[in-house]
C-alpha cells in the first residue's frame, strides 16, 4: 500500500484526489491537512464523500508516516510551504500547483505529463503536475512535435469549466454571471503557454513554437475542450496513423474517428483526440476533465508510475451518459 498525505485538502483538486484515492486499491490515506478545517470531517467540505469516509482534516503533519505527499495548495504556496518543512529524504512529492513546472538548474521536479516523460517519472522523487489547459493542448500537439511537423504558427482556442478557477468565489465564477454566458480571458498571455512551449520544444528543439492561445470561460462546471489548427502536409490517413502510433502505449489517450464532445470525458482520466484535415490545415480537437486528467487523476497516474503500480490502477473511471 502507498501511504498518502495531502496538504491543501479543502480545494477542488484535493476533493477530486480524495474521491479517487478512497477508491484506489493500493492507497492508504494517512492525513489530509487543512488548517482552517482541522477537526471537521472531509465530507463537511467535500459533500460528495458523505458515507465514503470518516476521516477528518488535521492541522498536524507527520511526514515520516507517508510515502508520498500531494500538494494541492494555491499557486506560489507550495514552494513557500516546502521551504518551511523538514522532509524525510525518501518522501515523494507530487505538486499540483505551477510552482515547479518551469525547468531551471535548481529545480529537481520532473514535469509530470506521462505521455511525454513516462520513463523519467518512474525514476522521480518530485513531480510537477501539468496545468489543465496545458495537458489538453499538449496532448493534441505532441505527436506533431515528435515528428518535427510544427513548422507554422499554431492557433488554439480552448474553453474551460468554472472549477478551473478554483474553489474561492470570484466575480467570474459566480453562478449568476457564469450561467448561460461565455467570455475570453488572458488572450495570448495565459500562464500555461510557458509549459506548453517547454514540452513541445523538448520534442522539436528547432521549431519556432509560436502558439496563439485564446482561453474561454464556459458556462459549465468541469471539462476542457481544446481546438488547435496549423498548416500541415499530412493527409487525413497519415495524420490519424501518426496520432495512433504515438499514443498506442498510453492507456488514457484515445484517438477517435468521430468528432468528440465534452461529456465523453467528464469524470474520467481520458483525453479524446480527433484530427481532421482541411486543405492545408490540420485541425486537432482534444478534450479532458480539468479536475481529473487535468489535475488529480493525472497526479494519481504519476503516483502509480513512481511506485511501480499499473498505470491505470484506481483510474478506470466512467463518464456519465448525460
Amino acid at each position: 500500500m502507498v501511504k498518502v498525505g495531502i496538504v491543501g485538502g479543502a480545494g477542488y483538486t484535493a476533493g477530486e484526489l480524495l474521491r479517487i484515492a478512497l477508491n484506489h486499491p493500493e492507497v492508504d490515506i494517512r492525513f489530509v491537512h487543512s488548517g482552517s478545517n482541522a477537526g471537521n470531517k472531509l465530507s463537511d467540505v467535500h459533500t460528495d464523500l458523505i458515507g465514503e469516509t470518516d476521516i477528518r482534516f488535521t492541522s498536524d503533519l507527520n511526514f515520516t508516516d507517508i510515502d508520498v505527499l500531494f500538494c494541492c495548495l494555491g499557486h506560489g504556496d507550495t514552494k513557500k510551504f516546502l521551504e518551511t518543512q523538514v522532509l524525510p529524504p525518501s518522501l515523494k512529492i507530487i505538486d499540483l500547483s505551477m510552482d515547479f513546472r518551469a525547468k531551471c538548474a535548481d529545480n529537481k521536479f520532473v514535469y509530470g505529463l506521462p505521455e511525454l516523460n513516462r520513463d523519467a517519472i518512474k525514476k522521480a522523487s518530485f513531480i510537477a503536475n501539468p496545468g489543465c489547459f496545458a495537458t489538453a493542448i499538449q496532448l493534441g500537439l505532441l505527436p506533431l512535435a515528435k515528428a518535427g511537423l510544427i513548422k507554422s504558427e499554431v492557433h488554439t482556442n480552448a474553453i474551460t469549466g468554472s472549477t478551473g478557477a478554483g474553489q474561492k468565489p470570484s466575480a467570474t465564477s459566480h453562478f449568476s454571471w457564469r450561467n448561460n454566458n461565455i467570455s475570453v480571458y488572458k488572450p495570448f498571455t495565459h500562464q500555461h503557454l510557458a509549459e506548453i512551449r517547454q514540452s513541445l520544444l523538448q520534442l522539436q528543439p528547432n521549431s519556432p513554437m509560436d502558439i496563439e492561445f485564446v482561453p474561454v470561460r464556459g458556462d459549465f462546471a468541469r471539462g476542457i475542450f481544446a481546438m488547435s489548427y496549423l498548416n500541415c502536409d499530412l493527409s487525413q490517413n497519415e495524420a490519424e496513423y501518426l496520432y495512433r502510433a504515438y499514443y498506442e502505449a498510453h492507456p488514457f489517450v484515445v484517438i477517435t474517428a468521430e468528432n468528440p464532445n465534452l461529456k465523453q470525458v467528464v469524470n474520467t482520466n481520458k483525453c479524446l483526440i480527433y484530427v481532421e484535415k482541411h486543405e492545408q490545415k490540420l485541425l486537432i480537437i482534444s478534450c479532458i476533465d480539468n479536475l481529473v486528467k487535468g489535475a488529480s487523476g493525472q497526479a494519481v497516474q504519476n503516483m502509480n508510475l513512481i511506485f511501480g503500480l499499473d498505470e491505470t490502477c484506481g483510474l478506470k473511471l466512467k463518464p456519465s451518459a448525460f
